[in-house]
C-alpha cells in the first residue's frame, strides 16, 4: 500500500498545547514528531467538526487528536478508514457530555475556592525582586487599559508627594519603599500594585480637601502593600485565568497579563484585608502628625458623589465603604490633633498642581480673520 506523507499538529488532550508533527498513513496512521510517537489502527479514527481545508481526526480510545490541511491526504485517509465518520452511540455521547461537565465544574471549584486559598500562601513566599518586575508590568498593562493618560510630575507637587510618601513610610512595616505615580484621569481612585507600586488617578486629587485625606488614602494602599494583598489579588487573578485558558484553549501570556491588569483595577479585598488597611492608614496619618480620620471623611464624601453615577469607576468600586468602617476609623484615630495638618497649605496646594494644566488657545485677533487666502475660503 502506498504511503502518502503531510505535515500536522498533534493535541494530546490534556493541554492545549500544539506539537508539530508528520502523518504518515499506510494501512495504519503513524504520527511523529519531537515528543511524540504514535502508530494508530485505521479503525480508531474518527472524524471532527472543522472548518475546511483543515481536518480534525480523533482517536477513538483517548482524547489525542490530529489536525492537518492537505486536501490529498484528508481524501486518501477517508478512503482508508471504513469507520472515519461514525458518530459514537448515545450512551458514549452522554458518558462524554457527563464528563465534560464534570471536568468544567471541577475547574471552576478550583478557580472559586482553590486558587484564593493558594495565594495566601505564595504571595508571602514571592521574592522581591520578581514582585517588583512583575508590578512594572502590571503598571504598565494599566495605563493601557485606562487609555494612557500622562504622567503628572510638575515638579514642586512632586517634590511635595515624595515628602508625603517618605513621611507615612517612615517608621511603618513595609516590605519594600512605595513607588507612588499620579496619573491623569477623570476618575477617583487609588491602585496598589506588586512590588511597593501605588497609582493615584488625579481625580482623587481633586476630590480631596486636605493633604490628611489624601494621606489617609496613599496610606490605606500602603496598608495593602505591606499585607501583599496586591500579589495576592495578582495570583488568585493569573490562576483563575490560567485554569480557563486551559478549557477554553486561549493560553497566551497576554491574555493572562491582560487579566491581571484588569484585576487590579477593580481589586476587591476582603473586609478583613480592607480593616487591616484602614487600621495601617490611622497609625501611619497619625505618625506623620495628621489628622487620621480625615479618612473616613473622604470615603463617606466619594460614597454620596459616587451614588449619583452609578457607572463611575471609582475608589469605592474596590474599597466599599460602610458606616461600620467609618465609625471604626474615627474610633481609632481618636482626637484631631493640633497644627495645620500633615501638610502646610502651601505644600498642599502645590501638591494638587501636580498635574499640568491643559493650555489655553489663543483667542484670534480682530486684524486675523481675513488672513485666508482665497481657495481656503470656502
Amino acid at each position: 500500500m502506498e504511503a502518502i506523507t503531510t505535515t500536522g499538529t498533534f493535541f494530546d488532550g490534556l493541554s492545549a498545547r500544539p506539537q508539530p508533527v508528520t502523518l504518515r498513513l499506510t494501512f495504519r496512521l503513524e504520527v511523529s514528531g519531537e515528543d511524540v510517537s504514535r502508530d494508530w489502527s485505521l479503525l480508531d479514527l474518527r472524524a471532527a467538526d472543522a472548518a475546511p481545508p483543515l481536518m480534525r481526526i480523533n482517536h477513538a480510545q483517548g482524547s489525542e487528536s490530529v489536525e492537518f490541511a492537505d486536501a490529498a491526504f484528508a481524501e486518501a485517509l477517508t478512503a482508508r478508514c471504513p469507520d472515519l465518520n461514525r458518530t459514537e452511540s448515545g450512551g458514549g455521547l452522554t458518558r462524554l457530555v457527563l464528563w465534560s461537565i464534570a471536568a468544567g465544574v471541577s475547574v471552576l471549584l478550583t478557580a472559586v475556592y482553590g486558587v484564593p486559598a493558594a495565594s495566601n500562601l505564595l504571595a508571602p513566599l514571592v521574592p522581591q525582586a520578581i514582585e517588583a518586575q512583575l508590578g512594572r508590568s502590571v503598571d504598565t498593562q494599566i495605563a493601557g487599559l485606562l487609555g494612557d493618560p500622562p504622567l503628572c510630575n510638575e515638579a514642586a507637587g512632586r517634590a511635595v508627594l515624595d515628602r508625603l510618601t517618605a513621611r507615612l513610610a517612615e517608621g511603618m512595616a513595609l516590605p519594600t519603599t512605595p513607588q507612588v505615580s499620579v496619573r491623569q484621569h477623570k476618575v477617583a481612585n487609588a491602585l496598589a500594585l506588586p512590588g511597593g507600586r501605588v497609582i493615584l488617578l488625579s481625580d482623587i486629587l481633586a476630590k480631596a480637601k486636605s493633604g490628611d485625606e489624601l494621606a489617609g488614602i496613599l496610606a490605606h494602599e500602603f496598608g495593602h502593600i505591606a499585607a501583599r494583598d496586591p500579589m495576592r489579588s495578582v495570583i488568585t487573578a493569573g490562576g483563575t485565568s490560567f485554569l480557563l485558558s486551559l478549557v477554553l484553549g486561549d493560553l497566551t501570556g497576554s491574555t493572562v497579563l491582560v487579566t491581571i491588569g484588569q484585576a487590579a483595577i477593580s481589586a476587591g479585598y476582603s473586609r478583613d484585608a480592607e480593616r487591616t488597611a484602614d487600621a495601617y492608614a490611622v497609625a501611619a496619618v497619625k505618625r506623620a502628625g495628621g489628622d487620621a480620620a480625615a479618612l473616613a471623611a473622604i470615603l463617606e464624601r466619594i460614597t454620596d458623589a459616587d451614588d449619583e453615577k452609578p457607572d463611575a469607576t471609582s475608589f469605592l468600586r474596590s474599597h466599599p465603604v460602610t458606616a461600620e468602617r467609618a465609625a471604626r476609623i474615627r474610633s481609632l484615630a481618636g482626637e484631631k490633633p493640633a497644627g495645620p495638618g500633615i501638610l502646610s497649605e502651601a505644600e498642599w496646594q502645590s501638591l494638587q498642581g501636580i498635574c499640568p494644566k491643559p493650555a489655553k488657545l489663543e483667542k484670534p485677533r480682530p486684524d486675523d480673520k481675513d488672513t485666508k487666502t482665497p481657495t481656503e475660503k470656502l
